[in-house]
C-alpha cells in the first residue's frame, strides 16, 4: 500500500478507536465494529429526537390559558357538573407547591399559569405552531443539502458539527427562560437555526449504518436500530417532564447538553466506512453481475461475515439455471465462480465509486418518488402526534378527570413503545415476505381504523386510552421506521446504480426530506384546525394515512405480481425436476 494511502486512511481513523487499538494487542474485529457503529448511531439519533421534544412538553406551560380559544364538542361528568364547560374541554391543573423560577425566586401557581410571552395570548397555539413550522421547514429544505454534502464529505464530522450545533440551539431557546426574553422573533430563529443543525443528522446515520451491514435481514436489523426514535422521545418527554418544576427552560438545556456531549463522543469513536479501519467494503461493484438467485452465499453475504483483509477472490456458490440444468443432461443445481474483488484496500477506485450520485439521478431510481411522498403523509401523522400529544392528553378528560402537563407528558411515551414494536414488526415483515411496499402500505391502512378508534374511546378510562395509544403507535411508527431505513438503504444501492455505494446519504435526504415536509405541515395545520375541535385534526390524519397507502398502490402490485411469477416459476422448475 502506498505510503500516502496509508497516512490518509490513518487520518480517518477517529482518535478514540486509535487509542483502543494501540491498547490492546489484537487488531478489533469486523463484528466488534459493526456493533459499535450500530450502538453509537443509536445512541446519536436517539439523542437527536429527545432534543425535539421539549417543545411539545413545554406547550402548556408557555400557553395555559388557551382554553378560552379552543373549543369542542364534550361529553362526560364535568360538563354536567361545569355548565359552562360544554364546548371548552380545555383545563389547566395548577400543581399545588410553589415553582422555583430562576435563582432563588418562588412564584405561585396562580402566576405560573400566566404562561410566557409571546405564547400566551389569545392566539398562543398558533404562534406555537408557527414555531414548529419555522423548525422542521428549514429540517426538511436543509436535509436535501444535508444528504448532498453527506456522500462528499467525512460523515463523522459532518455528525459531529450537526450534534454540537443541535445541541447549543436547544439550550439558546430554554435560555430564553432566564435571560427573560419574550421576543417571538429570538426563539423563531433559535428554532430555525436548530432545524438547519438537525437536519445532518439523518442522512449521516443511514448511511454509515448502510455502509456497514448489506441488504440481508435489514429490515429486521434497521428495525431494531430504528427504535432510538422512539427511544429519544421517551427520554426527551421523561427528562423534560421531569424538571418543568424547576421552570421550563431546564426542559430544553438538558436535552441540548446531552446532545452536545454525544456529538463528541461520536467524534471520538464512530468508523464511518469498513475500509477506513482496514476491512472490505460492504458493497462490491460486481455484484451485479453474480445471478439474483443464490444460496445464503452471496458476495456481500461473504464480505459481511467477516473478511478481515481485502482478498484477491471470493468463491460464490450459485444455483445453475434450470434450462442449462436440462440442456447439459446434469442434475447438478448448483456451481461456483470465482470472482475477483475489483478494488483490494489501497487501490484506486473507479470512476463510478468515486462520484457522488446527483439530486436529479436520485429522484430518478426506481421506487424513490413513490417511497419518499409516502413518507410525506406518513411523516405528517407521526410528527402530529410528535408535537401535540402532550398538549392533547393534558386537554382532554380520560374518565372524566385532566391530567397535569408532567403526566401527560410522561404517558405520551407510551405512544412511542408502541412504535418500537412497530418498527421492529414491520422490518421483520417486510424481510420475510421480502416485500417492502405490501408491508408499509398495509400498516398505513391499518392505522385508520387505530386512529378512529383513539379518538372515539381513548376518553373511556386509562387502561383502553393506553392501549389504543400503543396500537396507533405501532401502526403509524411502523411504516415510518421502515421507510426511513431499510428501504432508503436499499434504494440508496440500488441495482441501477451499478455498484455505486455513494448514493445512500442523497438517497436518504430525499426520502426523508421530502416526509420532512409533511413532518412540518401536520403540527402547522393542527394549531389551526384544533380551534375548532380535535376531530377535524383526527380526520385530517386519517386522510393522510389513506393517501399514504394510495401512493405506494403501483408498487404494491408490482411486488404482488414478481411474487406471482416466482411460483409459477417455482412450480415449474419441480415439475421439470
Amino acid at each position: 500500500m502506498p505510503r500516502f494511502e496509508e497516512e490518509n486512511m490513518s487520518s480517518r481513523i477517529p482518535p478514540g478507536v486509535r487509542l483502543i487499538t494501540r491498547l490492546q494487542s489484537g487488531k478489533p474485529s469486523r463484528s466488534a465494529y459493526r456493533t459499535s457503529v450500530l450502538i453509537l448511531t443509536f445512541i446519536a439519533y436517539a439523542a437527536y429526537h429527545a432534543s425535539r421534544k421539549p417543545s411539545s412538553i413545554v406547550k402548556s406551560a408557555l400557553d395555559p390559558q388557551n382554553t378560552k380559544s379552543l373549543t369542542a364538542r364534550s361529553t362526560g361528568p364535568l360538563t354536567n357538573s361545569y355548565p359552562w364547560l360544554v364546548n371548552h374541554i380545555f383545563i389547566e391543573h395548577s400543581d399545588p407547591n410553589p415553582l422555583q423560577i430562576g435563582g432563588n425566586q418562588s412564584v405561585s401557581p396562580a402566576n405560573v399559569t400566566d404562561g410566557w410571552a409571546p405564547f400566551n395570548g389569545t392566539d398562543g397555539t398558533a404562534i406555537l405552531g408557527e414555531i414548529d413550522l419555522a423548525f422542521l421547514a428549514v429540517y426538511s429544505m436543509g436535509m436535501y443539502f444535508a444528504g448532498h454534502l453527506g456522500d462528499r464529505l467525512d460523515l463523522r464530522m459532518l455528525l459531529t458539527f450537526g450534534m454540537i450545533g443541535s445541541g447549543a440551539c436547544v439550550a439558546l431557546f430554554g435560555l430564553g427562560y432566564w435571560w427573560n426574553i419574550h421576543h417571538f422573533s429570538y426563539y423563531l430563529v433559535v428554532q430555525m437555526m436548530g432545524g438547519l443543525f438537525q437536519a445532518t443528522g439523518w442522512p449521516s446515520v443511514v448511511a454509515v449504518v448502510g455502509n456497514w451491514f448489506g441488504k440481508s435481514k435489514r429490515g429486521l436489523i434497521m428495525g431494531i436500530w430504528n427504535a432510538h426514535t422512539s427511544v429519544g422521545n421517551i427520554c426527551g418527554s421523561l427528562i423534560a417532564a421531569s424538571v418543568l418544576q424547576y421552570g421550563w427552560g431546564w426542559s430544553f438545556v438538558l436535552p441540548g447538553v446531552l446532545v452536545a456531549f454525544i456529538g463528541v463522543t461520536v467524534f471520538m469513536f464512530l468508523v464511518v466506512t469498513p475500509e477506513d479501519v482496514g476491512f472490505s467494503s460492504t458493497y462490491d461493484q460486481n455484484t451485479e453481475d453474480i445471478p439474483a438467485r443464490t444460496r445464503n452465499k452471496t458476495l456481500l453475504g461473504d464480505v459481511e461475515d467477516g473478511l478481515s483483509e481485502s482478498p484477491q477472490k471470493v468463491v460464490v456458490v450459485v444455483d445453475s439455471e434450470p434450462t442449462c440444468d436440462h440442456i447439459n443432461g446434469k442434475n447438478e443445481c448448483e456451481k461456483s465462480l470465482e470472482i475477483p474483488l475489483l478494488r483490494s484496500l489501497g487501490s484506486s477506485s473507479t470512476k463510478t465509486d468515486c462520484e457522488a450520485v446527483g439530486f436529479i439521478k436520485a429522484w430518478k431510481i426506481p421506487g424513490v418518488a413513490p417511497f419518499a411522498l409516502c413518507l410525506f403523509f406518513s411523516k405528517l401523522v407521526a410528527y402530529t402526534f410528535l408535537y401535540w400529544l402532550p398538549f392533547y392528553i393534558s386537554h382532554t378528560a380520560i374518565d372524566g378527570e385532566y391530567l397535569s402537563n408532567k403526566t401527560a407528558g410522561n404517558l405520551s411515551t407510551l405512544f412511542d413503545l408502541g412504535g418500537v414494536v412497530g418498527g421492529v414488526l414491520a422490518g421483520h415483515i417486510s424481510d420475510r415476505l421480502d416485500a417492502r411496499a405490501i408491508t408499509a402500505a398495509s400498516f398505513t391502512y391499518c392505522s385508520i381504523p387505530a386512529l378512529f378508534l383513539y379518538r372515539i374511546y381513548g376518553s373511556v378510562s386509562m387502561r383502553v386510552n393506553i392501549a389504543l395509544m400503543m396500537l396507533a403507535g405501532m401502526l403509524v411508527n411502523g411504516p415510518y421506521a421502515l421507510i426511513t431505513t431499510a428501504v432508503s438503504a436499499d434504494l440508496g444501492t440500488h441495482s441501477s446504480l451499478k455498484g455505486n455505494s455513494r448514493a445512500l446519504a442523497t438517497v436518504t435526504a430525499i426520502i426523508d426530506g421530502t416526509g420532512s415536509v409533511g413532518a412540518a405541515l401536520g403540527p402547522l395545520l393542527t394549531g389551526f384546525i384544533s380551534a375548532q375541535g380535535w376531530n377535524g385534526v383526527f380526520n385530517m390524519l386519517m386522510l393522510a394515512a389513506f393517501i399514504a397507502g394510495l401512493l405506494l398502490t403501483r408498487l404494491v402490485v408490482a411486488e404482488i405480481m414478481d411474487k406471482v411469477q416466482r411460483a409459477r416459476e417455482h412450480s415449474q422448475e419441480n415439475y421439470i425436476s
